[in-house]
Protein backbone atom coordinates (compact mmCIF):
# COMPACT_ATOMS: atom_id res chain seq x y z
CA UNK A 1 0.00 0.00 0.00
CA UNK A 2 1.34 3.44 -0.94
CA UNK A 3 2.28 5.73 1.93
CA UNK A 4 -0.23 8.62 2.01
CA UNK A 5 2.31 10.96 3.66
CA UNK A 6 4.45 11.75 0.64
CA UNK A 7 5.62 15.23 1.69
CA UNK A 8 8.70 15.77 3.87
CA UNK A 9 9.09 19.40 4.94
CA UNK A 10 12.65 20.63 5.38
CA UNK A 11 13.22 22.53 8.63
CA UNK A 12 15.93 24.72 7.15
CA UNK A 13 16.30 27.01 10.13
CA UNK A 14 19.18 28.02 12.37
CA UNK A 15 16.95 28.63 15.39
CA UNK A 16 15.05 25.97 17.32
CA UNK A 17 12.19 28.32 18.18
CA UNK A 18 11.52 28.99 14.49
CA UNK A 19 11.51 25.25 13.77
CA UNK A 20 9.14 24.50 16.63
CA UNK A 21 6.86 27.38 15.63
CA UNK A 22 6.53 25.94 12.13
CA UNK A 23 5.79 22.49 13.54
CA UNK A 24 2.98 24.02 15.58
CA UNK A 25 1.42 25.20 12.32
CA UNK A 26 1.58 21.84 10.54
CA UNK A 27 -0.47 18.66 10.81
CA UNK A 28 1.69 15.57 11.60
CA UNK A 29 -0.95 13.39 9.95
CA UNK A 30 -0.18 15.05 6.60
CA UNK A 31 3.62 15.20 6.51
CA UNK A 32 6.97 14.33 8.02
CA UNK A 33 9.75 16.77 8.89
CA UNK A 34 13.41 16.80 7.87
CA UNK A 35 16.13 17.88 10.26
CA UNK A 36 19.42 18.64 8.55
CA UNK A 37 22.95 19.52 9.46
CA UNK A 38 22.30 23.13 10.40
CA UNK A 39 19.76 22.48 13.14
CA UNK A 40 21.31 19.22 14.31
CA UNK A 41 24.82 20.66 14.59
CA UNK A 42 23.52 23.48 16.76
CA UNK A 43 20.99 21.62 18.91
CA UNK A 44 21.84 17.92 18.64
CA UNK A 45 19.31 15.31 19.67
CA UNK A 46 17.26 17.93 21.54
CA UNK A 47 15.70 19.19 18.32
CA UNK A 48 14.77 15.65 17.27
CA UNK A 49 13.10 14.93 20.61
CA UNK A 50 11.24 18.25 20.65
CA UNK A 51 9.82 17.72 17.17
CA UNK A 52 8.89 14.11 17.92
CA UNK A 53 6.97 15.28 20.99
CA UNK A 54 4.74 17.22 18.60
CA UNK A 55 3.80 13.98 16.85
CA UNK A 56 6.07 14.16 13.80
CA UNK A 57 8.19 11.43 12.26
CA UNK A 58 11.70 12.62 11.47
CA UNK A 59 13.95 12.26 8.45
CA UNK A 60 17.41 12.88 9.91
CA UNK A 61 19.32 14.27 6.94
CA UNK A 62 22.97 14.11 8.05
CA UNK A 63 24.43 12.33 5.00
CA UNK A 64 27.06 10.36 6.93
CA UNK A 65 30.29 9.88 4.97
CA UNK A 66 33.38 8.62 6.80
CA UNK A 67 35.36 5.47 7.49
CA UNK A 68 33.11 2.45 8.11
CA UNK A 69 33.70 2.25 11.88
CA UNK A 70 32.82 5.89 12.39
CA UNK A 71 29.71 5.65 10.23
CA UNK A 72 28.62 2.50 12.09
CA UNK A 73 28.84 4.29 15.44
CA UNK A 74 27.13 7.42 14.11
CA UNK A 75 24.27 5.34 12.70
CA UNK A 76 23.86 3.48 16.00
CA UNK A 77 23.50 6.86 17.73
CA UNK A 78 21.02 8.08 15.13
CA UNK A 79 18.92 4.92 15.22
CA UNK A 80 18.70 5.24 19.01
CA UNK A 81 16.68 8.42 18.43
CA UNK A 82 13.94 6.38 16.71
CA UNK A 83 14.00 8.54 13.59
CA UNK A 84 11.80 7.50 10.69
CA UNK A 85 14.56 7.83 8.10
CA UNK A 86 18.34 8.31 8.03
CA UNK A 87 20.71 8.83 5.14
CA UNK A 88 24.34 8.25 4.20
CA UNK A 89 26.46 9.20 1.18
CA UNK A 90 26.82 6.22 -1.15
CA UNK A 91 30.08 7.69 -2.43
CA UNK A 92 31.56 6.44 0.86
CA UNK A 93 31.71 3.05 -0.82
CA UNK A 94 30.45 -0.47 -0.22
CA UNK A 95 32.20 -1.13 3.10
CA UNK A 96 30.87 2.09 4.61
CA UNK A 97 27.35 1.42 3.32
CA UNK A 98 27.42 -2.12 4.70
CA UNK A 99 28.58 -0.75 8.07
CA UNK A 100 25.57 1.59 8.14
CA UNK A 101 23.24 -1.31 7.33
CA UNK A 102 24.90 -3.44 10.03
CA UNK A 103 24.15 -0.67 12.52
CA UNK A 104 20.49 -0.78 11.55
CA UNK A 105 20.35 -4.55 11.93
CA UNK A 106 22.28 -4.56 15.21
CA UNK A 107 19.90 -1.93 16.60
CA UNK A 108 16.90 -3.89 15.31
CA UNK A 109 15.75 -0.55 13.96
CA UNK A 110 12.69 -0.05 11.79
CA UNK A 111 14.12 3.24 10.49
CA UNK A 112 14.58 3.52 6.76
CA UNK A 113 18.23 3.76 5.67
CA UNK A 114 18.70 5.48 2.32
CA UNK A 115 21.69 6.55 0.27
CA UNK A 116 22.46 9.89 -1.35
CA UNK A 117 23.47 9.39 -4.98
CA UNK A 118 24.51 12.31 -7.19
CA UNK A 119 23.51 15.65 -5.71
CA UNK A 120 20.73 17.41 -7.60
CA UNK A 121 22.82 20.59 -7.53
CA UNK A 122 25.50 19.03 -9.76
CA UNK A 123 25.49 19.68 -13.49
CA UNK A 124 26.68 17.10 -16.02
CA UNK A 125 29.95 19.01 -16.28
CA UNK A 126 30.35 18.83 -12.50
CA UNK A 127 29.91 15.05 -12.65
CA UNK A 128 32.68 14.67 -15.19
CA UNK A 129 34.97 16.93 -13.14
CA UNK A 130 34.27 15.16 -9.84
CA UNK A 131 33.73 11.52 -10.80
CA UNK A 132 35.54 11.34 -14.11
CA UNK A 133 32.49 9.84 -15.79
CA UNK A 134 28.96 10.67 -16.86
CA UNK A 135 26.14 11.19 -14.36
CA UNK A 136 24.52 7.96 -15.53
CA UNK A 137 27.66 5.88 -15.03
CA UNK A 138 28.14 7.23 -11.52
CA UNK A 139 24.49 6.55 -10.70
CA UNK A 140 24.85 2.94 -11.87
CA UNK A 141 27.96 2.49 -9.72
CA UNK A 142 26.15 3.82 -6.65
CA UNK A 143 23.08 1.72 -7.41
CA UNK A 144 25.22 -1.43 -7.31
CA UNK A 145 26.55 -0.41 -3.87
CA UNK A 146 23.04 0.19 -2.52
CA UNK A 147 21.72 -3.11 -3.83
CA UNK A 148 24.66 -5.15 -2.52
CA UNK A 149 24.41 -3.51 0.92
CA UNK A 150 20.62 -3.96 0.84
CA UNK A 151 19.72 -0.48 2.08
CA UNK A 152 16.16 0.76 1.70
CA UNK A 153 16.44 3.32 -1.06
CA UNK A 154 17.91 6.45 -2.57
CA UNK A 155 17.98 10.23 -2.35
CA UNK A 156 17.99 11.33 -5.96
CA UNK A 157 16.58 13.57 -8.64
CA UNK A 158 13.32 12.24 -10.12
CA UNK A 159 15.05 12.39 -13.49
CA UNK A 160 17.59 9.84 -12.24
CA UNK A 161 15.04 7.27 -11.07
CA UNK A 162 14.90 5.55 -14.46
CA UNK A 163 18.62 4.77 -14.09
CA UNK A 164 18.32 3.68 -10.45
CA UNK A 165 15.03 1.85 -10.82
CA UNK A 166 14.55 -1.16 -8.54
CA UNK A 167 11.09 -2.20 -7.39
CA UNK A 168 12.34 -2.99 -3.87
CA UNK A 169 13.72 0.51 -3.20
CA UNK A 170 12.17 3.81 -2.19
CA UNK A 171 13.04 7.12 -3.84
CA UNK A 172 13.26 10.41 -1.96
CA UNK A 173 13.45 13.53 -4.08
CA UNK A 174 14.90 16.87 -2.93
CA UNK A 175 14.87 20.07 -4.93
CA UNK A 176 11.11 20.13 -5.48
CA UNK A 177 9.97 23.46 -6.92
CA UNK A 178 6.60 25.14 -7.20
CA UNK A 179 5.92 27.34 -10.19
CA UNK A 180 8.51 30.09 -10.39
CA UNK A 181 10.26 29.26 -7.09
CA UNK A 182 14.01 29.71 -7.43
CA UNK A 183 16.03 26.61 -6.60
CA UNK A 184 19.74 25.81 -6.29
CA UNK A 185 19.15 22.46 -7.96
CA UNK A 186 19.80 21.74 -11.64
CA UNK A 187 17.49 18.71 -11.44
CA UNK A 188 14.47 20.35 -9.79
CA UNK A 189 10.95 19.14 -10.58
CA UNK A 190 7.33 19.98 -9.88
CA UNK A 191 5.62 17.78 -7.23
CA UNK A 192 3.23 15.93 -9.56
CA UNK A 193 6.00 15.48 -12.12
CA UNK A 194 8.29 13.93 -9.51
CA UNK A 195 5.60 11.49 -8.33
CA UNK A 196 4.82 10.51 -11.92
CA UNK A 197 8.54 9.83 -12.50
CA UNK A 198 8.60 7.39 -9.58
CA UNK A 199 9.37 9.39 -6.43
CA UNK A 200 7.82 8.03 -3.24
CA UNK A 201 8.62 11.04 -1.04
CA UNK A 202 9.16 14.73 -1.86
CA UNK A 203 11.33 17.06 0.21
CA UNK A 204 9.96 20.60 0.10
CA UNK A 205 11.31 23.57 1.99
CA UNK A 206 10.80 27.27 1.35
CA UNK A 207 7.65 26.84 -0.72
CA UNK A 208 5.91 25.69 2.47
CA UNK A 209 8.01 27.13 5.29
CA UNK A 210 7.99 30.60 3.73
CA UNK A 211 4.23 30.63 3.20
CA UNK A 212 1.98 32.62 5.54
CA UNK A 213 -0.27 29.54 5.79
CA UNK A 214 2.14 26.57 5.68
CA UNK A 215 -0.44 23.89 6.42
CA UNK A 216 -2.76 25.32 3.78
CA UNK A 217 0.08 25.24 1.26
CA UNK A 218 0.88 21.67 2.27
CA UNK A 219 -2.73 20.62 1.69
CA UNK A 220 -2.71 22.36 -1.69
CA UNK A 221 0.38 20.40 -2.75
CA UNK A 222 -1.07 17.10 -1.50
CA UNK A 223 -4.27 17.71 -3.46
CA UNK A 224 -2.24 18.35 -6.61
CA UNK A 225 -0.55 14.94 -6.57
Amino acid sequence: MADPKKIIIALDYDDIDDALALADNLDPDLCRLKIGKELFTKYGSEIVVQIQKKGFEIFLDLKFHDIPTTVYKACVSAFSLNVWMLNIHLTGGLNMTQAAMKAKLDCESSSKLIGVTVLTSLSDEDCHNIYGCSRENELLRLKDIAIEADIDGFVCSPYDINVLKDSTKIYVTPGIRLGDDKQDHHKAALPKEAIDLGSHYLVIGRSITGNSNPNGKLEEIINSL
